[in-house]
């Protein structure tokens, strides 16, 4: 039997992060939960149970084949220098939306032209950078609910998309090949339409599916 990947979700306290650990894990995944303090990420695993390990970002991304990172934008850069050292030759699922508090409802793409092309150049050429995850609701991913939303994955690596394409599908969702990297501003500013049209309509978290497959 062929050995699957270890995961590691840095930020994995925050409730995405938790949100994507409870369902890898509830898919028979191995995933460790990262921290700044690993007794936050220890708490966090008790808390959420399943066989989830808490430990510091830094260990959970040095003991994970896959590091999902789950943090704000404001995070982003220190949390990615945090870990750099330990994710060479690795596949790095960034999640981050860039949405700039007050004006979450407004398209704001940093100068990158994404947060996940920033992730790349942050990380460098011997990181794979695959972005994902940017349009679906924690608080309706924490549960064990059906969840009827499409997760678009991007990537230049297409075998390390397909990876991060199998998880949204081992997590109930339906994980899409979106294309290169720098189509992820694409999912990335849906993410503020998203927050607006929620707020207009009172959806309750609304996402996205693609008509026609």
């Amino acid at each position: 039997m062929e050995k699957r990947e270890i995961i590691a979700i840095v930020g994995g306290t925050g409730k995405l992060g938790a949100a994507i650990a409870g369902r890898l894990a509830k898919a028979g995944r191995e995933v460790i939960i990262g921290s700044r303090s690993a007794e936050a990420a220890e708490q966090m695993a008790s808390k959420l149970g399943l066989g989830l390990a808490g430990r510091t970002n830094r260990d959970a991304a040095a003991a994970a084949e896959i590091v999902i990172v789950a943090v704000p934008f404001a995070a982003q850069k220190d949390t990615l220098a945090e870990i750099a050292a330990d994710v060479v030759g690795k596949i790095v699922v960034d999640t981050t939306v860039p949405l700039m508090p007050p004006k979450v409802m407004r398209v704001q793409l940093p100068p990158e032209g994404s947060a996940a092309v920033r992730a790349q150049t942050l990380l460098g050429d011997q990181v794979t950078v695959v972005s994902a995850f940017h349009n679906v609701a924690a608080h309706k991913l924490i549960t064990n609910a059906e969840i009827q939303c499409d997760v678009l994955v991007f990537g230049d690596d297409k075998e390390a998309r397909e990876k991060v394409v199998a998880l949204a599908t081992e997590m109930g969702l339906r994980g899409l090949h979106g294309g290169a990297l720098v189509n992820s501003a694409a999912a990335e500013a849906m993410t503020s339409v998203l927050i607006f049209l929620n707020k207009t309509y009172q959806i309750d978290g609304g996402g996205i599916q693609i008509t026609g497959i």
